[in-house]
Order: C-alpha cells, then structure tokens, then sequence
C-alpha cells in the first residue's frame, strides 16, 4: 500500500479525470437490480467534483465483442448514478468511432458518463490508439474499479500510462482490506476455499498453502482431496484425474507448516434436489450410490472452533449445495460463526468471488464480515498470488500529461 499513488494532497482544481468504474450491474427489466458498484464509486465522483475537477466516467457493461449494441449501453445507468451521486450526470453517446472532442467537456463539478467501451475492438485489445483517445479525454486518470483491474485494457492498464495515474477511494479501500487479509495479515491466519471443480483452484491452494496457517477445503473440491486420500465418495462431484496434483497440494501443506482441514462428517443424499431425503454420516461410511451434498455438525464445530484461534480468515466459496435446501447449513453455520468473531473485534474477516457473495447473503452473515468483495475474478487472481496489470501500473508508473 505504501506505493500506491492514491486522491490523498492532489490540486484537482479545474482538471479532467478520467474514472474507470465498474457499472458491470445486474440488471432486470431495464432496471438495476444491485447497485453495490455503483455505490462504491460514488465517494470517488462527488470528491473529485467537490475539489473542482470535471469528471469523465469509463466502464464496460456487458460483452458487446468490441462493437455498438443496443442492450448494452450504459445509458440506463445514467439515472441511478446521478440519483446516488445526488448531483447531475450527463451521459454521451458514441461509438468511439472517433475521437470526442473535450469542448463537450469542462464544466466545474459536472459528473460525465461515457458509453460502453466495449464498443470498441481495441478496449479489450488494449489498443495503443484507443488508449490514447481515452487519455485525450482527461488530465488524470483515476482508477476506481479493483474489479476489472486484472484485465490489462486500454481503459484499465494503457490509460494508466499516458496520464498521471491514480487509485480511487473504492480501489485503495479494497487493496487495504486484501493487504490486511494476505499481504500482512495479523497470525495466525486462516482460509475457507469451497466450491465444485478443485480444477478452478489449483493455483489459489497452492498459494494458500504457503501463507496461511489453517485451510478450510470443502464443496466438490473437497471431494477431490478425500478421494485421493483414498475414501469413499459415492457418486459426488470429484476429478480423479487431478489426484496427484491434489496429493502434491497436500505434501505442500505438509511442507509448509499448513494444516489442511477436510470434512469428518457429510450430509449424503441419493438425489440432488429440493428437500430430497437426506442422512448425516461419517466420511468414512459413505455408501456408493451417495452424494456428498454438505458438510456435517461435527465438522462445523470442528472448524468454528479452529475460527476462534486465528486473527485473520479469508473465504472463497460455499462448503455444500448451499443452492438447494437443505444443503446450506453447513456454509451458513460456519459464516455466521466468522461473522459473531468479527463483530467481537476477534477476528478480521475477508471474502469474496460471486458464489460466496451469494452464499454469504443467503445466510444472513454478509454485513458482519470485515470486507465483502464485489470484485469476481480479480479477487481470485489475487488470491493465487498473481498481480493485477491494472493495480502494478498504479505503482509503477506516474505517467506522462498527453
């Protein structure tokens, strides 16, 4: 954190800046359905408006594969953002075609929202001459969307160096609560890492392994690690194909002083539907035409003890089909034992990635945790140690006025 360049002392005074948000929303019918981004960006526009910059906001909103689509522009965003930012928005229409002439503008305090850059081919190519056409638009460039920052873009990483370049309030708050989760955590540290395919993981545990002190493995991937161990999982979710890699993951454990913590006891059903007939066993006792649907009490207890001896707890993932009743309690018991913790001041708590978000949200724990990230694929990225193009370029380059 110490490196990056953040609004703190900046003479804003009669300068463009250029944002780039993320107005990525869920929306429904023509209307925002979640306005969680929306809200993390408005500290950002109203500071720079109060200190006398006129703002330019960039985003993307769908895939629209690099050329004008009508149910892809930002134009219905408009009217939420000016009603959160509670000041006036003007949206400008282009297809980026060419370049928009800054006499459209300039004016003290104006809040200016952009049509979709990818409207555009060269946005996701990251285009040297779309960059610079972004940059033409401003004096600064600010970037407030840590959730789009591990894409390198032309109005993510190229912007960054054509302009002095900056972190916005809702960027430099996300990459303090991550510094505090993993890049200098509080020990002892823990991680509850869940969710189907140990495939989309691989790269996250093995990270994880190395920093964290306990790690909490469940959902399908558990599955995977049990099996290798030489268990018997009925008809669950698993790739046996990845057993070494998983038995590799588990020596790395091993190596690194990581205690890896996998489920004791299940939740088994025959079919995975809505109230379907359930049991409770022993992980050793799974019958062969079971599924694995959820963890069981004794591992919840098991893990919401080991809860209460770390300081530090990052979580990404579910633990069972939280999805379908009855098959959340075990995700749900143990967020809201995190989430007691972090409201005693015992324990920092950090999450992220979109099943999580929804899992914590279905347990009524979400607003006790530390810090929720929105961020998707970024957070994942950064939880297997790989850096963000467009976070490095904040720290590593100043830019140059165009």
């Amino acid at each position: 954190m110490a490196d990056l360049r953040t609004l703190d002392g900046l003479d804003l005074a009669g300068k463009r800046v250029v944002v780039r948000a993320d107005l990525n929303v869920p929306m429904n019918r023509g209307m925002v359905s979640d306005d969680t981004r929306i809200r993390c960006l408005v500290p950002t526009l109203n500071e720079l408006a109060e200190k006398g910059a006129s703002v330019v906001v960039l985003s993307h909103f769908g895939r629209p594969d690099g050329k004008p689509v009508a149910e892809f522009s930002l134009e219905p965003l408009r009217g939420p953002l000016e009603a959160l930012a509670g000041r006036p928005v003007r949206f400008v229409s282009t297809d980026w075609t060419d370049s928009v002439p800054v006499s459209r503008f300039g004016r003290i305090g104006e809040i200016v929202l952009m049509e979709n850059t990818r409207f555009h081919p060269g946005e996701e190519a990251n285009d040297p001459a779309f960059a610079r056409r972004l940059a033409n638009l401003g004096d600064i460039f600010v970037n407030d969307a840590f959730s789009v920052s591990h894409r390198a873009h032309a109005s993510t990483e190229g912007i960054a160096r054509l302009l002095p370049s900056y972190a916005g309030r809702c960027m430099e708050a996300e990459l303090a609560a991550l510094d505090k989760a993993l890049g200098n955590p509080i020990r002892p540290i823990g991680a509850v890492i869940g969710g189907a395919k140990i495939s989309t993981k691989l790269a996250i545990l093995e990270n994880l392994v190395k920093r964290t002190d306990i790690l909490v493995v469940g959902g399908g991937m558990a599955n995977t690690l049990l099996y290798a161990g030489g268990k018997e999982i009925g008809r669950s979710i698993c790739e046996p194909q990845l057993c070494p890699v998983a038995e590799r993951i588990l020596q790395q454990a091993s190596e690194h002083g990581c205690t890896i913590v996998l489920p004791t006891d299940v939740v088994i059903a025959d079919k995975f539907a809505p109230g379907a007939a359930h049991a409770t066993v022993n992980v050793d006792d799974v019958p062969a035409d079971s599924m694995i649907l959820d963890i069981g009490p004794d591992t919840v207890a098991a893990v919401a003890e080991k809860f209460s001896r770390l300081k530090t707890l990052l979580w990404n993932g579910p633990l069972g089909a939280f999805e379908v009743e009855p098959f959340g309690k075990g995700t749900f018991a143990l967020a809201n034992a995190a989430a007691r913790l972090t409201q005693t001041k015992e324990l920092l708590t950090v999450a992220g990635g979109g099943d999580t978000l929804a899992a914590l949200s279905a347990s009524g724990a979400i607003d006790d945790f530390s810090y929720v990230s929105a961020a998707g694929g970024a957070f994942l990225e950064w939880l297997e140690g790989r850096e963000l193009p467009g976070v490095e370029v904040l720290r590593t380059n100043s830019g140059t006025e165009v």
